[in-house]
């Protein structure tokens, strides 16, 4: 089963970016959340909303 939150790490790997590039992602994804009233981790994402964001769909 996969985790319901992507990491720095997996978005090294998944994306080819550094790491520190990876970490912007997630503090942008996170500022968008925490606008819509959601509370947000610090480093990790939710991956639902990081597919729907990134490829235009959500898990199945």
């Amino acid at each position: 089963m996969r985790e319901k939150y992507v990491d720095a790490n997996e978005l090294v790997q998944t994306l080819g970016i550094c790491k520190s590039k990876a970490y912007e992602i997630i503090r942008k994804l996170n500022r968008e959340l925490e606008k819509q009233g959601y509370i947000t981790i610090a480093g990790k994402c939710p991956r639902k909303y990081f597919e729907k964001k990134y490829y235009g769909y959500g898990s199945q």
